[in-house]
């Protein structure tokens, strides 16, 4: 069969299982999650030996050690797999609830119904774990969903695909309700993007080069986001000791993700005591930090800040720091460079706290805190498919809720409009 009959058949096919699963109740929907995370753990074994295969072909490509990584499947995954289903599956369905109700004049009764937004297409890298995370979540927000995981991990993700579909048929839902692409064949993705008629929304989680591709080739809408170039401003009058743990957590603690800080603002007000400090412990942990020139005056041996060098997103032990006359410097300088992703401030005021909360325009503005927190885990949405830095429909980190939509709902007793 050929790559456009394929997708065309998963396509349609997922269309009518969205249907069967908008209309599954609460209580389906848990046990499908459950059953899953139970299943996961039952057949490890079986999962493992299908990923030693893409492990083994990773190594004869060449592919980074970090790729291989987040690519191998071992039982603290499976574990965290399944803990994460549990977690979906406690959470509260947003599905047909109510969110607004008011009275018409006339009499009419007007609302407004979360609703699940139908298909589904996610288009994604590397991480198995991936797999079963979009899968969930869709499955619970009452969404279908067509998965195009990365070639390197083709055989993990079919083998996940076999266990879900297992599943979700065990439980009287069509195993179309969760389907992945079963080639490699990167013409895959440009059908995938052509079939508005069937897929409502497309998901892109991977590089920026990824994500890019997606959003210039697709006829449906994508919510995405290209990078995180986070910053932390460390403002007049901040406490050193809190500023300094803030920054060391948002730098060192995974400088390759896209919650971590790549640019550190300071206060000049601040710079001359506590540049020396936090530079002290950030090239101890092994960062190279690149400054403006009044950093540059007041630390030592530092590589001199380029223009690109802000905006730019290091995903590694690298760090641009500025130093800012300034509260206005700081928040011109992180709406002309930043990425909509998360901004922080460390600070003691409180009406400077409520001024950069309403100003900076990102999808998390954290107060005395690391920017590693906007995460669905750490903010209490349980898990997620993604953050997105486009604000429609979605800002922010995709959980269930943000997988849903809604509709107007209007109860009359007769009316009629004049």
């Amino acid at each position: 069969m050929s790559v456009d009959k394929i997708i065309l058949e998963m396509a349609r096919g997922a269309r009518e299982a969205s249907r069967a699963v908008a209309k599954a109740g609460q209580g389906v929907k848990n046990k499908v999650l459950l059953d899953l995370a139970g299943v996961l753990e039952e057949k490890k074994d079986f999962l493992f030996a299908e990923n030693k295969k893409d492990v083994e072909a990773a190594g004869e490509k060449g592919l980074s050690a970090a790729m291989i990584d987040r690519l191998t499947l071992t039982d603290k995954t499976i574990a965290s797999m399944a803990k994460g289903l549990c977690e979906v599956a406690a959470m509260e369905d947003p599905v047909g609830s109510v969110t607004r109700q008011w009275v018409r004049p006339n009499g009419l009764s007007v609302g407004k119904m979360v609703i699940p937004l139908g298909v589904v297409c996610m288009i994604y890298e590397s991480r198995p774990n991936v797999t079963v995370d979009a899968a969930g979540l869709c499955l619970k927000a009452g969404n279908a969903v067509i998965l195009r995981g990365g070639s390197e991990a083709i055989h993990s993700n079919n083998a996940l695909g076999r266990l879900i579909g297992g599943v979700l048929t065990a439980n009287g839902l069509p195993a179309e309700a969760v389907s992945l692409v079963p080639v490699t064949d990167r013409q895959a993705v440009n059908i995938l993007l052509a079939q508005e008629e069937y897929i409502d929304l497309v998901i892109p989680r991977g590089g920026e080069g990824l994500i890019r591709f997606v959003v210039e080739h697709s006829r449906i809408p994508v919510l995405k986001h290209y990078k995180g170039v986070c910053h932390v401003y460390v403002d007049k009058g901040a406490d050193h000791a809190m500023a300094e743990k803030i920054c060391m957590n948002a730098k060192v603690q995974r400088p390759g993700v896209c919650n971590a800080m790549e640019t550190l603002l300071v206060h000049e007000a601040e710079a001359q005591t506590f540049l020396p400090r936090v530079g002290k412990a950030l090239k101890a942990a092994g960062v190279e930090i690149r400054g403006c020139p009044k950093t540059a005056k007041i630390l030592d041996n530092i590589r001199e800040a380029t223009d690109k060098d802000w905006g730019y997103e290091f995903l590694d032990l690298v760090l641009a720091v500025k130093v800012v006359p300034t509260m206005d410097e700081a928040l011109s300088h992180i709406a002309r460079y930043g990425s909509q992703h998360t901004e922080a401030i460390v600070t003691p005021d409180y009406f400077r706290a409520r001024r950069f909360l309403r100003e900076v325009d990102a999808s998390a503005v954290v107060v005395n805190a690391s920017t590693r927190f906007n995460d669905g885990g750490e903010l209490g949405l349980g898990a997620e498919i993604g953050i997105s830095t486009s604000k429609l429909h979605a800002f922010g980190p995709m959980s269930v809720m943000e997988l849903t939509s809604s509709k107007f709902v209007v109860l009359g007793e007769g009316q009629v409009r004049e």
